[in-house]
C-alpha cells in the first residue's frame, strides 16, 4: 500500500445506485484517476478506463481482479488523438453497454514558461487537458440520451483561481473545463443528463511527490489553507462518487472545491 493510500480513513459511503452502472474514467492507471477506479469498482459498478501508462493499467486491473471485486476493463487509449479516442469509446460501448457515468479525469499539469510556449505545444496541450473532455462527452451523450439518464464528472483544479504561475496553458484548459461544464449542463439537463465539476487544490499523489512536492512547497500550501493537513486522491475520489450517483439527482451545472479551503 502506498503513502498516500496508507493515509485514509473512516468508512466509505455506499451508494446503490452505483451498482452495475457503467462508470468510464479516462486517465485512470495513477493519481486521481487510480482511486476513482478502485471506489467505484468496490461500488459494484462496471468500470472501464482509459491511459497511456499501460503497466500501471494492467496492474490495476489485475489487482482488483485478484482482490474479488468485478474486473474493470483497461484500454489503452491516446486521448490527444480524437479517433483513436472515439474508437475506444466504441469498444467500450460494444463490451458493456451504454456509459451511464463518464469522468474526464486525464490530464498533464507539466511546468512551462509564457515565454517558451510555441504554438506547437500549446496546441498539444489543449489537446491533452481540454479537448479530449469534449470529444469523449460527445461520444457517450448520444446512449445517456436515449437512456434519459447519466452524469458527466469532469475534474478542472483550483489553478485558475488562485491563481496559479508557471504553466499558463494548463491553467487555460482547466478554465475552460468550467465553461464546458457549464454549457453541456444546459444543453442536457432537459435530456435527464447531468454534468458537473470538481476542481481538486493539490493533491497528494505518488507523481506530484516525485516532481513537485518538496518540503517546501507543501509548508507553502499548508499555510495558504484553512485546513491543515494533505489532500488525497481518496479525498476528490468521495466526492465523485457522490455527484455520480442517483443522491446527487439534481446537482448539475456545479463547481466543487476539493483544496482544504486554499481558494
Amino acid at each position: 500500500m502506498n503513502e498516500a493510500r496508507a493515509g485514509q480513513s473512516g468508512r466509505w459511503a455506499v451508494y446503490p445506485s452505483l451498482r452495475d452502472r457503467v462508470v468510464l474514467i479516462t486517465g485512470g492507471a495513477t493519481g486521481i484517476g487510480e482511486e476513482l477506479v478502485r471506489q467505484f469498482v468496490r461500488q459494484g459498478a462496471r468500470v472501464a478506463f482509459f491511459d497511456i501508462q499501460d503497466e500501471a493499467g494492467v496492474a490495476l486491473r489485475n489487482e482488483l481482479s485478484t482482490a474479488g471485486c468485478a474486473t474493470p476493463l483497461y484500454l489503452h487509449c491516446d486521448l490527444t488523438d480524437v479517433a483513436a479516442l472515439k474508437e475506444s469509446v466504441g469498444r467500450v460501448l460494444a463490451a458493456l453497454g451504454t456509459v451511464d457515468v463518464l469522468v474526464n479525469n486525464a490530464g498533464n499539469d507539466r511546468r512551462h514558461a509564457t515565454e517558451e510556449v510555441t504554438a506547437d505545444f500549446f496546441d498539444q496541450t489543449i489537446a491533452v487537458n481540454l479537448r479530449p473532455y469534449f470529444f469523449m462527452a460527445q461520444a457517450v451523450l448520444p446512449g445517456m440520451e436515449k437512456a434519459g439518464r447519466g452524469a458527466i464528472v469532469n475534474l478542472s483544479s483550483i489553478c485558475w483561481m488562485i491563481p496559479s504561475t508557471g504553466l499558463p496553458v494548463y491553467v487555460t484548459a482547466k478554465a475552460g473545463i468550467v465553461g464546458l461544464t457549464r454549457t453541456l449542463a444546459h444543453e442536457y439537463g432537459p435530456k435527464g443528463i447531468r454534468v458537473n465539476a470538481v476542481l481538486p487544490g493539490a493533491i497528494v499523489t505518488e507523481k506530484q511527490k516525485r516532481l513537485v512536492y518538496t518540503p517546501e512547497y507543501k509548508a507553502e500550501i499548508l499555510a495558504n489553507k484553512a485546513l491543515k493537513r494533505d489532500i488525497l486522491p481518496e479525498d476528490v475520489a468521495r466526492l465523485v462518487l457522490f455527484l455520480a450517483a442517483d443522491d446527487a439527482g439534481v446537482i448539475t451545472n456545479q463547481s466543487y472545491v476539493v483544496d482544504g479551503g486554499w481558494v
